[in-house]
């Protein structure tokens, strides 16, 4: 992988692995990062030559799809591709994280991955610049529209919410290895 550290861009990587460093329940965990859609028979073989160490220490649990915010569907067939891809992992027990832009939630809901206990959805919300925002500022989690979907709304405070025990800085993804 090609990743300037500067940026974070990395250009023409499929896979590569690492440790999973953001503060999800996989955190910690040796993880086979996968962006975009690609053949199930060519992450399992990914998944074989790891797990096939000796040493258990390599062994891989943890799939992050959607890596380097590949997940980006657009018409029905790539939502199918998505899902199947990774379902065959979870049926097989892995646990499977997908990093999920803010625009696709309400679409990603009418698949059936959130039914799986192994699956960890990472719903990605980016704010820019957020270390200039007031002590005050709150972050609401809304519905579409009133009433339409939730109980209510959840407002928390964004300092609060910025809690160092749940933040990776950047240089933490430096020690992912191209595959």
């Amino acid at each position: 992988m090609k990743r300037d550290y500067t940026t974070g861009k990395a250009d023409d990587i499929n896979f590569f692995v690492g440790k999973e460093v953001e503060h999800t329940p996989a955190f910690g965990m040796n993880t086979l990062f996968v962006t975009g859609i690609q053949s199930v028979a060519e992450i399992q073989d990914w998944l074989d030559d790891f797990n096939s160490f000796e040493d258990k220490s390599k062994h891989i649990g943890h799939i992050f799809f959607g890596a380097n915010h590949s997940f980006n569907p657009q018409i029905p067939e790539d939502w199918d591709q998505w899902q199947n891809m990774i379902q065959f992992f979870l049926d097989k027990d892995y646990l499977c994280s997908l990093d999920i832009p803010l625009a696709a939630v309400e679409e990603f809901n009418e698949g059936g991955l959130n039914e799986s206990d192994n699956f960890i959805p990472q719903i990605r919300v980016p704010i820019p610049y957020i270390k200039l925002w007031n002590y005050n500022t709150m972050l609401k989690i809304d519905d579409k529209d009133f009433k339409a979907t939730n109980p209510g709304v959840w407002s928390h405070s964004l300092h609060k919410l910025m809690d160092r025990n749940n933040f990776t800085p950047w240089d933490k993804y430096k020690e992912d290895k191209i595959l």
